[in-house]
């Protein structure tokens, strides 16, 4: 699993430094997907997925977010939002526009060489998703998230995200039916346990299901 890209205290504090502050319920559509890019969000506190859908309401998570981290960089390119971003709980952003985020990137080059990093990171994991999609069938995009997203604690690999079926399943583009069966079928083999919402991963699963 890949380190969250998140500002130092002093980052922060020059990041919002005469930003616009704004708080959004849980459940609420910060940005949609194709909107005009004029501004970076800053996340004071709260938490955020980062999804695509169509027009059938069918999504694909990319990613979830928290404080201290931000998105929205590509609005130095003004093109539209790649993306759509949702609140999963109360949160509170500092809205960056383009010229101040200019500004503060000049004056900021070790922010700079963070935010290249985060975007070839970025890059490389939608490598891996079209390569994923392309090459692996259903299980084998479930097996790898699990692995991605374990971490280390106290001896144990623990997904520290709290995880429904539907979360997995729109995050490797398939049924949540399927994924209920893909999961309890790793379960009976020992290869994970799931209590409520948390997964362990006890050891690696099979390549093939």
């Amino acid at each position: 699993m890949s380190e969250p890209f998140v500002l130092s205290s002093g980052e922060i504090e020059a990041l919002a430094r005469g930003a616009v502050v704004r708080s959004f319920p849980k459940n609420a559509v910060v940005v949609n997907e194709g909107d005009r890019t004029d501004s970076l969000y800053l996340i004071l506190a709260g938490k955020v997925k980062v999804f695509l859908s169509d027009e059938d309401g069918n999504e694909v998570t990319l990613g979830t977010q928290g404080a201290g981290e931000y998105f929205g960089e590509m609005v130095l390119d003004e093109g539209p939002r790649s993306a759509s971003v949702m609140t999963l709980e109360p949160s509170r952003f500092a809205i960056v526009f383009k010229d101040q985020f200019a500004a503060f990137l000049a004056a900021q080059p070790g922010f700079t060489l963070r935010l290249v990093r985060k975007l070839i990171s970025r890059t490389r994991a939608l490598t891996d998703n079209v390569r994923s999609l392309a090459l692996l069938d259903v299980y084998g995009r479930v097996a790898r998230l699990l692995l991605e997203l374990a971490v280390e604690q106290g001896g144990r690999r623990v997904i520290p995200e709290k995880l429904t079926q539907q979360d997995i399943a729109s995050r490797v583009g398939a049924s949540r039916e399927m994924v209920s069966l893909i999961l309890k079928d790793l379960a009976a083999g020992g290869y994970i346990s799931v209590s409520g919402k948390t997964i362990t991963v006890h050891r690696e699963p099979p390549k093939h299901w």
